[in-house]
């Protein structure tokens, strides 16, 4: 009886620490910082998905990315790539909270209907739409005003990366390819980067546009994992998307998005004359991290859909900055 009872606590803690883990961003937040702030705050912290901070992160590392890579190219100073990333990363983290509040907006109706976003802010009546779009208009305003730090080249490459965020929560209504446009809206801040050190016109570059590729189909990759937690609920609803398109074969779609990966950052490396450091660390990193994350996330556990989105982007994001850094060091960062 006693070995009965042990094993049933093993199996509800299991439960409640999966239902945890399925439940982040759908209105539940990471212990710890969070709940030291006051209780009308959380909301609005839960609304822009900082904690864990992965959304964050998320938007800022194409950024950072397209700065070093053509901070190598110009040989730009360190203490211009420092500036640089610092403006950029406080302009990533209001428009951060502008996009996920805007998301949050238009998907509310969606959100009701879905067993882990329920509970959302806007769905459960924390936040009152009126004060998610006052909210979300003075985020968007906080983000452009870092444009007025940086060359006018990067206010003209940010517009594509403002459309698509706009229309992106309507994407899921449109077609299944709403992955695809939240992959060019993150990856498109490489060409944003590029702009704020110098770069006229990046996407003519071929190396730069290899690694834009190559960034556009990580993040589909990733999103495409996060999906799987609502996907029965997606289905269910119509909510369109490439996990939904692809259910039956959705493995072999992360395999086939992660080999258009790897080929494209080692085209981004051949088409800028990259080193072997670049290999080393950008190459076989993103090989190991994300072609261990296609092998190990179970796409029918929200935990661990959840747990490898959250967790996993991190080395994958890490090893591409890596990569280029040391490549730019090793050519001699002024």
């Amino acid at each position: 009886m006693i070995k009965v009872a042990i094993k049933r606590a093993k199996v509800a803690a299991s439960q409640r620490s999966e239902d945890g883990l399925s439940k982040q961003y759908g209105g539940v937040h990471s212990e710890g910082w969070v709940n030291r702030l006051p209780s009308s705050w959380i909301a609005y912290v839960q609304l822009s998905r900082l904690s864990p901070p992965a959304a964050l992160f998320l938007i800022f590392f194409p950024h950072l990315f397209g700065v070093i890579r053509a901070a190598n190219t110009l040989n730009v100073p360190a203490t211009e790539v420092i500036r640089t990333c610092l403006l950029l990363f406080g302009g990533s983290f209001f428009c951060s909270n502008a996009s996920h509040a805007w998301n949050d907006l238009v998907d509310a109706p969606i959100d009701k209907a879905i067993a882990r976003t329920k509970t959302r802010p806007i769905p459960r009546g924390a936040i009152t739409p009126l004060a998610a779009f006052i909210f979300a208009v003075s985020q968007a305003t906080g983000a452009l005003s870092f444009l007025y730090f940086l060359p006018a080249e990067s206010a003209k490459a940010a517009i594509p990366t403002v459309i698509g965020t706009i229309y992106y929560p309507y994407a899921k209504r449109h077609t299944n390819l709403s992955q695809l446009v939240l992959g060019f809206c993150l990856s498109w801040g490489i060409m944003v980067g590029s702009s704020a050190v110098g770069v006229i016109k990046p996407w003519t570059d071929p190396s730069t546009v290899f690694l834009l590729v190559a960034s556009i189909l990580w993040v589909i990759l990733f999103d495409t994992i996060y999906a799987h937690q609502d996907l029965a609920d997606d289905v269910k609803i119509g909510v369109k998307s490439i996990a939904v398109l692809f259910h039956h074969n959705a493995r072999a779609l992360l395999w086939a998005l992660y080999l258009g990966m790897i080929a494209s950052l080692v085209a981004s490396g051949y088409h800028g004359q990259l080193g072997v450091l670049y290999y080393a660390f950008t190459v076989i990193g993103c090989m190991l991290s994300v072609g261990t994350m296609v092998v190990k996330v179970d796409l029918k556990s929200p935990a661990s859909c959840w747990l490898w989105f959250s967790q996993g982007f991190w080395l994958t994001g890490l090893a591409i900055f890596g990569g280029l850094f040391a490549d730019c060091c090793g050519n001699g960062l002024k």
